[in-house]
């Protein structure tokens, strides 16, 4: 494995980390928790050290599976990435989404993050983790119904406390993230970033590598669509959201898997998976840190883990490049 640091800080994570989303089954249909715990152990067995949750994940769901599968892993050889922002037990803030936990029971989701709750999830996420700190905090979305800087205040409380290492944030702005900074100082900005996925390479990524900020890319798979598994008419479990997702349409899909048969022959040139071949472009790209990757068994996640073993060529990499600037 390679290990990476976030920005300025010394906190060293995996070039491939543990996305724990489905793990906690919510949004993705269902998920198995004996095999999620196997998941991520094995990913650690496989030099996947660094794990990434949210408390939204299956409503605390995610968290605890983590917890319990960290347990006997001495803490300096793991290293906890979670969130804060996105309460279902609270109705303020601004209504994110309405949904359902794993039950089936409907629920809202308000993008939250007063003082006071950022303080109250943290001792949450603390306690169904089962450990003193959480190595990098992260807001999961930017809420407008709270300043910037008093977010940032109960952050910098909860470092002072040394209950977080250090701050880092999801899905804001180049703006966003300098308006953090006059209050604390940030690690990284944890986005959406994919082959098919570029957005962020216009303003956010020439931002973080000119600042120093480490970008967590989550979904480089697209959520499944570039594991080449994915046929224009696939079906999709009761629950799972990619159903009704742009990406996941017929049309889309057929595009995407014609981009994949082009780069299939250097995946097979190093007898790996596409996902493999992509999980490895990712993290090869100008100013990204590390790609986030889920999986639902051991066998998945050794399969990401092994990602790291596939030594791309300038000129493969250039040939990828060029198949993907013209998709």
């Amino acid at each position: 494995m390679e290990y990476r640091k976030l920005g300025h800080s010394d906190l060293e994570v995996s070039a491939i980390t543990f996305g724990a989303w489905a793990a906690g089954g919510w949004m993705w249909g269902s998920t198995d928790r004996n095999d999620a715990i196997e998941a991520i152990k094995t990913a650690h067995e496989y030099g996947v050290t660094s794990i990434d949750t949210a408390p939204v994940y299956g409503q605390g769901t995610s968290e605890e599976i983590v917890g319990e599968a960290i347990k006997g892993i001495p803490r300096d050889q793991v290293q906890l990435l979670t969130k804060f922002g996105m309460r279902w037990d609270l109705d303020k803030g601004k209504l994110a989404m309405h949904s359902k936990d794993n039950d089936g029971n409907k629920i809202d989701i308000y993008k939250y993050a007063g003082k006071e709750s950022v303080i109250f999830e943290c001792e949450q996420s603390l306690k169904r983790l089962g450990t003193d700190f959480i190595d990098l905090y992260q807001i999961h979305w930017p809420d407008e119904t709270t300043p910037i800087d008093e977010t940032f205040e109960a952050i910098s409380r909860l470092i002072e406390q040394g209950k977080v290492k250090f701050a880092g944030v999801c899905n804001y702005n180049a703006a966003q993230m300098k308006e953090a900074e006059e209050t604390l100082k940030l690690v990284s900005n944890q986005i959406p970033f994919s082959m098919v996925t570029r957005g962020i390479e216009k303003e956010t990524v020439p931002y973080c590598i000119e600042s120093n900020k480490s970008i967590l890319a989550y979904s480089p798979m697209e959520r499944g669509l570039l594991t080449g598994k994915i046929t224009p008419d696939y079906k999709f479990e009761e629950g799972d959201h990619r159903a009704d997702l742009p990406h996941f349409q017929p049309d889309f899909v057929k595009k995407t898997n014609e981009l994949l048969d082009k780069i299939k022959p250097i995946a097979d040139e190093h007898k790996a998976s596409l996902s493999q071949l992509v999980l490895r472009w990712t993290i090869e790209r100008e100013g990204i840190t590390i790609a986030l990757a889920g999986a639902r068994n051991a066998k998945q996640a050794k399969q990401n883990a092994q990602a790291i073993d596939i030594k791309l060529s300038k000129e493969e990499l250039k040939t990828i490049n060029d198949y993907v600037d013209h998709f």
